[in-house]
């Protein structure tokens, strides 16, 4: 059945019914990942001292019934017995830090419209994008919480993601959080570097999200943080030990494990920290594991991601080859999980030959599980926008419709 356009209004009725990166160095996701300032940087900052730092009064309250929701079956997803195969986009934000921040519930409605006529079936979001807002983060790494309109601005964006049934893929956390540009950079590297502080951000926010959303079918997965490699290499991230963000991936998927039902990733970078072939699978099972196994708090049989999400631009080439021309086991991965690119561009200014609609069928018969090309909206930073996604989007409905909408709801 396809779904009717629902006005902004009608669903901000409804939801008063059921609650009250492509750069090889650094560059900062805030920025032109080709050199030119993104007009996404127009956030907004929020103090650890706002006083509206609750979870909303009501719960939210799901439209969905299970029957869409996405499991692992070896190297698979599925939605009940049909497999599902992610169209997907980076819809990264509108607004950097939309969540908590500049919210626009009439953007969010038209854009989640449009990407479903045209086919797309999955959206990564970065619902945080550095830390500076939304979040409640005093100087010293202590975590309190979310903010109130964080959690009701995530409202809105689920109750339409389950209208345009649109699964989202929630980015929590980045490496822009440790830039020494931002306002709370020392706050979260202090915070990472301290197990009690992880705790507390886990307890606090991971948590209190999972619990909040798990019963809608189209929260599909938590990624725990965009593009870490650069945490670690980096001046300007602070150049952390791995071990740091090794311990809260494994904390934090723990937990979301025995709170949920959601599924958890991390979007590696590169494929240089995700392979055993290259520096190590910093997100193996078996690491997360043991890093939390003497740990109370914790199940570390819980500490697992639930499919890999590597990032590839063509920077990396001369490195690693094209990713989507390879298997997932070709291009290093351990085969044992699904595999999607969870970023790649729409336009390659450094590649004449790329061609994204090329790169998704390529992606789909070579094994991966979905593409999310980068990016559907923000502002213009190089690697495409939607016009330029669109063509791959629309071609993969001609490959394979009958996975993009397993239950026959486009």
């Amino acid at each position: 059945m396809k779904i009717t356009k629902i006005t902004a209004a009608a669903l901000a009725v409804l939801m008063l019914m059921c609650s009250s990166a492509c750069s090889e160095s650094s560059n900062s996701s805030s920025e032109s990942k080709a050199g030119t300032t993104d007009s996404a940087a127009s956030g907004g900052s929020e103090t650890s001292g706002n006083p509206e730092g609750a979870m909303p009064e009501k719960d939210f309250v799901t439209s969905t019934d299970g029957s869409a929701r996405v499991t692992v079956d070896g190297t698979k997803f599925m939605v009940g017995d049909e497999e599902i195969w992610f169209n997907g986009v980076n819809a990264a934000w509108d607004k950097w830090n939309d969540f908590g921040g500049g919210f626009n519930f009439e953007f969010w409605n038209d854009h989640f419209s449009k990407l479903h006529e045209a086919g797309v079936n999955a959206a990564r979001i970065w619902i945080v994008c550095n830390g500076d807002v939304g979040m409640l983060i005093s100087p010293d790494g202590t975590f309190e919480g979310a903010t109130t309109a964080h959690w009701e601005d995530l409202d809105d964006l689920m109750l339409l993601a389950e209208q345009y049934h649109i699964y989202v893929m929630a980015t929590v956390q980045s490496f822009d959080h440790f830039k020494d540009q931002n306002q709370n950079y020392e706050a979260w590297r202090t915070l990472i570097q301290d197990d009690e502080k992880v705790d507390q951000y886990v307890d606090n926010y991971i948590v209190p999200l999972v619990k909040r959303y798990d019963d809608s079918d189209y929260f599909w997965s938590v990624d725990l943080c965009n593009e870490p490699d650069w945490i670690v290499e980096n001046d300007e991230c602070g150049k952390l030990d791995w071990l740091y963000l090794e311990s809260y991936y494994a904390k934090a998927s723990a937990a979301i494990h025995a709170n949920s039902d959601v599924l958890v990733t991390v979007g590696m970078g590169m494929i240089k920290y995700n392979s055993d072939s290259q520096m190590g699978n910093k997100i193996s099972d078996t690491e997360l594991s043991s890093l939390i196994k003497d740990n109370d708090k914790y199940d570390s049989s819980l500490a697992y991601v639930d499919f890999y999400s590597t990032h590839w631009y063509s920077w990396m080439i001369s490195n690693w080859g094209v990713m989507y021309e390879q298997t997932p086991v070709e291009y290093g991965l351990d085969g044992t999980k699904p595999v999607v690119i969870g970023e790649m561009p729409a336009l390659s200014s450094d590649n004449a030959s790329y061609d994204v609609v090329t790169a998704y069928e390529s992606a789909y018969n070579n094994g991966y599980n979905g593409v999310f090309a980068w990016k559907s909206s923000g502002g213009d930073d190089g690697c495409g926008l939607w016009q330029d996604i669109e063509p791959a989007i629309t071609h993969m409905m001609t490959i394979c419709p009958e996975k993009i909408f397993p239950l026959d709801d486009k």
